[in-house]
């Protein structure tokens, strides 16, 4: 099998044209030894692809990597690293050294043992990688995001590039927020009321460092997203999992001495459920009767292909509870991470104070590209073939699961990207995710989604934004025998 085409990269920092960056590429990676003698190289079409250059360009780096004896041409199989090419310089380990700090007492507080992360960063070497929130280079529009790239390196650019904005946003970004996406989901904004963030996950942070404290209370749902447990630990907080249904979180098992509520209504993580517009309603009516504020995660709200998306909670907002995360990490590529926070001026200004001191703004180039980005239309072209995508994966998904009998236990009315399932009474999840690994399939376990030790053991997720169509039957089918091995046999 050859190496995949993602894993290749063009380092932005290398001079020269085209033809010798690739070809430094391809000899660094040999000379590093991440590349090995033997192995076969991505295509000519597909590297050509996946880089967005010319063809002809792959096929003259090749050639004079061939002519250097970095590798060999095997007539119409391909190119493959040569026997002979140079061998990594191998050097002698340095001798190991012994802190004298005793970190068990110097470390005051410890953030490490969270949550484990189920998504190697290898990922795109598994044949068949069923994992969520990666992005797709098929998909992704990387001619145009380039562009944009270049258009916020420009001259006229130099002071949003360079300048210290220091607790400043890119007023070009955050306008296109406040005028075109917000108004998407029926909440009207003005600029006071943003802060960009570095991704959502960063936006739930900063939200739970200004609102809870040792004496608070929080309420989540149960299972949600790992990482936010990990978030509110950190806070001291008093911490309520409420078990998620078919509808998301039920208002009426908020407990009453609640001070900070997180949902997720459009899709519920990791179950899918949408929140119905009545529930909704309850819930603002809940916060406002135990006077407790909502922080709304609205992730992949985009991706609502098989159905308009339902209003969202801070459009039912009345009274100002409602503080909403946005993302362009699901929509655009993961790595870009950039999100937002709408709510009150209050909250906000709180919130630019905290994120100034830890690290003044996100990037002014990156947030000016993706400023470019939105405002050029390439956004919403990007969300629109994301959408007809996912459906058509989604469906081959579905048909694939139904014939080799494998269990959904959420599969999300609106759209989404994810199937959240649930195996055999006895099997562990976690234990069936580690063999499938060997048979180059990734899956989620269920059990860190959830907050008690021993739940969700039997869950899984099955992401489709990672996995061409065509591979999905045969990973589907894989994972069926998988679980098949280790299920109990009923007399």
């Amino acid at each position: 099998m050859a190496i995949p085409a993602e894993s290749l990269f063009l380092d932005p920092d290398t001079q020269g044209t085209l033809q010798a960056r690739i070809q430094q590429m391809i000899a660094s990676g040999i000379l590093s030894g991440r590349l090995r003698q033997g192995e076969k190289l991505p295509s000519t079409r597909r590297l050509a692809q996946h880089l967005g250059v010319s063809r002809i360009t792959v096929t003259l780096a090749y050639a004079e990597l061939v002519a250097g004896d970095y590798l060999t041409s095997e007539g119409r199989s391909g190119y493959y690293v040569s026997e002979t090419a140079p061998v990594p310089p191998s050097f002698e380990p340095p001798p190991q050294r012994r802190d004298a700090v005793d970190w068990s007492r110097a470390i005051g507080h410890k953030f490490s043992g969270g949550t484990p992360n189920w998504k190697p960063r290898d990922w795109a070497r598994y044949r068949y990688p069923f994992i969520y929130g990666q992005a797709d280079p098929t998909l992704f529009d990387h001619a145009n995001w380039r562009l944009c790239a270049l258009q916020a390196l420009g001259q006229k650019e130099f002071a949003t590039l360079t300048a210290d904005q220091f607790d400043g946003d890119d007023p070009m970004l955050v306008e296109f927020i406040a005028r075109q996406i917000l108004p998407r989901r029926g909440i009207v904004a003005h600029p006071d009321q943003i802060l960009v963030t570095l991704g959502a996950q960063n936006a739930l942070w900063i939200a739970a460092q200004v609102l809870l404290s040792q004496r608070r209370s929080a309420a989540i749902e149960d299972p949600c997203y790992p990482a936010l447990r990990d978030i509110l630990a950190q806070t001291r907080c008093h911490l309520t999992p409420v078990p998620a249904d078919t509808d998301g979180l039920p208002p009426d098992d908020i407990p009453d001495r609640t001070d900070l509520i997180f949902a997720t209504p459009s899709h519920q993580c990791p179950t899918n459920a949408t929140m119905t517009l009545e529930r909704r309603r309850a819930l603002l009516d809940r916060a406002q009767e135990i006077g407790a504020l909502i922080v709304e995660d609205d992730y992949e709200f985009e991706m609502a292909f098989l159905k308009p998306p339902l209003p969202s909670l801070k459009s039912l907002d009345r009274d100002g509870r409602v503080i909403y995360v946005g993302s362009f990490s699901k929509s655009l590529f993961p790595g870009l991470r950039l999100g937002f926070l709408m709510g009150s001026e209050p909250f906000i200004r709180e919130a630019r104070a905290l994120r100034a001191s830890v690290l003044r703004h996100p990037p002014g180039h990156l947030q000016r590209s993706a400023a470019y980005f939105l405002s050029l239309g390439h956004y919403d072209a990007l969300v629109a073939r994301m959408a007809r995508a996912f459906h058509e994966r989604r469906c081959v998904m579905e048909d694939a699961m139904t014939e080799a009998g494998l269990t959904i236990a959420g599969r999300g009315a609106f759209g989404g990207s994810s199937y959240w399932m649930q195996a055999p009474e006895g099997t562990d999840t976690t234990e069936l995710a580690e063999r499938l690994t060997k048979r180059d399939v990734l899956i989620e376990p269920g059990a860190p989604f959830f907050g008690a030790a021993d739940a969700g053991r039997r869950h899984y997720r099955l992401a489709y934004s990672s996995i061409p169509s065509s591979r999905i039957g045969e990973g589907i089918a894989r994972i069926a025998e998988a679980v098949a091995e280790r299920s109990p046999v009923w007399t």
